[in-house]
């Protein structure tokens, strides 16, 4: 069966609006000057055979802008939890004081935080190339409605200026997500 015009744009928003959220996901990743629990959500740790996510086996609490404090509700595990922070890309030792882990996060330097902010144009741009795959499936999708017979030329460009138009909205967020993320890393 064909799609209408409306269900194809509505599809590809959808579609926008996850490369949106990987982005953000992604920029979460990268690491600032602060201490952030989602700096170490990724970090995965051995618990009895089986590899679980740390934040499902402690909490983890900023009582600072430059320190985490990872306590685990099991404190049989806390070799197991240093062990898989120093195996990370965290680049930050680990401070076992027995009930807890330390994570001192230090300030970045200004070298680093110029890589970061590359990083991040970089990771900007990825999303950019995929809102821009997404226009042009939906583009596809249009051309291949009009051959069908079902759309006017004039229905086709006016489809065409609708996801223009989406894809312009997308760029823009991403612009400013990038924007955010760049102030954040080189705020001393």
């Amino acid at each position: 069966m064909m799609s209408t015009v409306d269900e194809i744009i509505n599809t590809h928003r959808e579609q926008m609006d996850k490369a949106l959220h990987n982005l953000k996901r992604e920029f979460s990743n990268v690491r600032t000057g602060r201490a952030s629990a989602a700096s170490v959500e990724r970090i995965n740790v051995e618990y009895y055979g089986v590899t679980t996510p740390i934040v499902q086996l402690a909490s983890i609490k900023t009582p600072d802008a430059h320190l985490l404090v990872i306590e685990p509700w099991d404190k049989s595990i806390l070799k197991e939890v240093e062990k898989a922070l120093l195996a990370s890309d965290l680049g930050i030792t680990p401070a076992n004081d027995g009930s807890s882990i330390r994570l001192p996060f230090p300030p970045l330097t200004e070298e680093r935080r110029k890589e970061l902010v590359k990083l991040c144009r970089q990771i900007a741009e990825e999303a950019k190339i995929a809102v821009r795959a997404i226009r042009r499936d939906a583009n596809s999708k249009l051309e291949r409605l009009i051959k069908s017979e079902s759309l006017s030329k004039d229905d086709e460009h006016r489809a065409e200026d609708r996801m223009q138009k989406l894809t312009d909205e997308h760029i823009q967020r991403i612009d400013e997500a990038l924007k955010h993320k760049e102030t954040e890393v080189m705020e001393v």
